[in-house]
């Protein structure tokens, strides 16, 4: 199974969870401090909502999630052969999950991410996070973005 993956940046995260558990009809699969995700099952998307105060509406990243490193690994391989360049993330602790993940920019400088999720985590950006401090404060960089700036 594959699903888009679409990273939001939220001011409020409560007040995001809400509105998204309506809009959806289905409540989030994972919540932390600052973070929280939906396995929205139709459409298939997987929803993960970042608070960021001040950035609340902007994307965070894309991605695409599959299930297995074995694509992962095939989507690297493709995208070499594609002649774009990857950030590869092998085992790589973000996002409170241990995921194998490449990262790939698009013209417009977005960033895409395909990735499988190994395990949970307990860690945000490989550090713990405080309960009451939102991730955006918690961490230098944004989570969920490549190895240059997290992980």
């Amino acid at each position: 199974m594959s699903r888009v993956q679409l990273a939001l940046n939220v001011d409020d995260l409560d007040q995001s969870i809400a509105f998204y558990t309506k809009l959806f009809g289905v409540g989030p699969a994972k919540t932390k401090p600052g973070y929280a995700n939906f396995a929205v099952v139709e459409p298939a998307l997987k929803l993960v909502l970042l608070e960021n105060p001040g950035h609340g509406g902007s994307i965070n990243h894309l991605g695409v999630e599959v299930d297995s490193s074995e694509k992962v690994h095939a989507e690297i391989a493709r995208f070499t052969e594609e002649k774009l360049f990857t950030e590869e993330e092998i085992g790589a602790t973000c996002c409170f999950a241990t995921q194998d993940k490449v990262w790939v920019t698009a013209p417009d400088a977005e960033r895409w991410e395909v990735y499988t999720v190994l395990a949970d985590a307990e860690t945000f950006n490989g550090k713990p996070v405080a309960a009451a401090v939102p991730v955006a404060e918690s961490t230098s960089a944004a989570c969920c973005t490549p190895a240059a700036n997290c992980c």
